[in-house]
């Protein structure tokens, strides 16, 4: 079977066009605003009347994920760059532009762990019923665009 240059190409440019479709959606729908702008952080600690013991453990569930997701941040940018880069200097979708991606998909994939690790944390801080209602919140967030 003979594959042709043009066909091969357009071929790596929507499977390209895909993974940055896949991760702006990821990005955009699944991955939580910082702490200061995300309505489960507001609902969190404006409506669940946490303890000042909970707000305290809060305190650092919230600190540690923000730098642990700035660090991840930091790593999908560099990917981007790498990215750029390649893409300059490639006539194809080649082994560099491919390394690229897998890194940025890598980086991507460890933020998104990281954020439901977050959610965990923050999750076993609650009481039952208070993570009746946190429950309530994520189920919302993770489905509303599915309807």
């Amino acid at each position: 079977m003979k594959i042709s240059l043009a066909g091969a190409l357009v071929t790596m440019l929507l499977a390209f066009a895909a993974g940055v479709a896949g991760i702006w959606v990821g990005a955009r729908f699944l991955v939580p605003e910082p702490a200061s702008k995300s309505p489960l952080h507001a609902m969190v600690h404006e409506r669940l009347s946490l303890s000042a013991e909970q707000e305290d453990r809060l305190s650092v569930v919230e600190a540690t994920f923000a730098q642990r997701r700035q660090t991840l941040e930091a790593e999908m940018q560099k990917a981007n760059a790498e990215l750029a880069a390649a893409i300059r200097v490639s006539e194809i979708a080649g082994p560099e532009v491919e390394a690229a991606v897998h890194h940025f998909h890598d980086a991507m994939g460890d933020l998104q762990a990281a954020t439901i690790d977050h959610v965990f944390a923050m999750r076993a801080i609650l009481t039952p019923e208070q993570r009746e209602h946190f429950d309530e919140k994520i189920s919302e967030a993770l489905t509303s665009n599915a309807r």
